[in-house]
């Protein structure tokens, strides 16, 4: 199911903020625009659907420090939303913070509510509708039921409800957002993983971090397109060949470049270059997701891997609805070229992230 649809309001720097999505979507604009905030809200609706909505909320500082800063109307409830139509379906989560009560847990959000809605001849009906702790859903027969037990208010009912059968809609939703995949950091400093032989499986889908890389390279050159692979590093470095060895069950990676007489070790590789090949992984996946996001790919990357790593890109929507958030005008250029979608553009206005629209106006909505 892929997002046609994404409205945010009421997170960090994002008041009110609708998009139109499409296969291949990237995000442009200077630093501290918003884009990772994008980036970051689509995040939360993945981890909601796993149960990890409160702990991934503390880690960014807590729903107090994530709630619009800005100016608000006092008669009106804080507020954080995100929500996305799925095709035929489409999901809203509200969250706000908790109530001042005798608690610990000043970083907790409180899911304040959650709606599923299915669109038929035109028209939008309820599949299930959350208000604070209590819920009803519509069962595979269409009849009404009430969530058996109070939810925990902390956490998505996606998460709270394991009944596949009875509510199929709901459980479609979920293995969608839990199959969703993220990439803003791959560990690349001395002691990284990915630098030292690991341990490693048969590895479809890379690590978030990166740290099974050379497992993940291995496996796209047994069972997944290891022409693409062969091409994509070619493009980046001419005459360059990968190799990976597997002692003992530890898998390590070197590169074969040109002039010089013995492979380069992981632990002799720049950042850029470890981290286009994380890349690679991650896009040249055997197992794609239905939704891949890269925030801020460029990052440590030389001017002229921009042009190979937007070709990959684009290659990679053939198989997966493409997220990129990027401060790289000439990345946004080079997959605009070859995929025909053009790049959005933020900018903040009146400390809200905001649309640049083509004649200089923005989208403060």
């Amino acid at each position: 199911m892929p997002i046609t649809r994404l409205e945010i309001a009421g997170y960090r720097s994002v008041r009110q903020l609708h998009l139109e999505l499409g296969p291949v979507n990237v995000v442009v604009g200077p630093n501290g625009s918003g884009k990772t905030n994008l980036y970051r809200a689509l995040y939360l609706l993945a981890v909601s659907a796993e149960g990890r909505l409160a702990r991934t909320l503390a880690e960014e500082g807590g729903t107090p420090s994530v709630m619009w800063a800005g100016s608000r109307d006092p008669k009106k409830p804080v507020r954080l939303k995100v929500a996305v139509d799925l095709g035929e379906l489409a999901y809203e989560l509200q969250c706000g913070p908790i109530p001042l009560e005798d608690t610990a847990f000043r970083l907790d959000p409180e899911v304040k509510e959650e709606h599923l809605w299915a669109y038929s001849g035109g028209r939008r009906g309820v599949l299930m509708e959350r208000k604070g702790r209590t819920a009803f859903l519509r069962d595979a027969d269409g009849t009404r039921v009430t969530f058996p037990t109070e939810l925990w208010s902390a956490e998505s009912v996606l998460d709270q409800l394991a009944d596949p059968h009875r509510f199929p809609r709901l459980m479609e939703v979920q293995r969608t957002l839990k199959a969703w995949r993220f990439y803003h950091h791959f560990r690349t400093d001395p002691d990284a993983p990915l630098r030292h032989p690991q341990v490693g499986v048969r590895t479809p889908v890379l690590a978030h971090d990166g740290r099974d890389l050379a497992a993940a390279l291995q496996t796209i050159l047994e069972v997944g397109d290891d022409a693409a692979l062969e091409q994509g590093l070619d493009d980046a470095f001419p005459g360059t060949r990968l190799e990976v060895r597997a002692d003992e069950g530890r898998f390590s990676l070197l590169l074969h470049m040109p002039g010089l007489s013995r492979p380069m070790a992981a632990t002799e590789l720049s950042d850029g270059t470890l981290r286009y090949l994380c890349l690679l992984a991650a896009l040249l996946s055997p197992r794609p997701p239905p939704f891949l996001a890269l925030n801020e790919p460029e990052t440590s990357l030389h001017p002229e891997l921009l042009k190979p790593l937007g070709r990959l890109i684009v290659n990679a929507a053939k198989d997966s609805q493409v997220w990129v958030t990027t401060h790289a005008e000439e990345l946004a250029s080079t997959i605009s070229q070859h995929s025909g979608a053009e790049p959005v553009h933020l900018v903040k206005h009146e400390g809200a992230t905001t649309v640049k629209r083509n004649k200089g106006e923005d989208d403060a909505e």
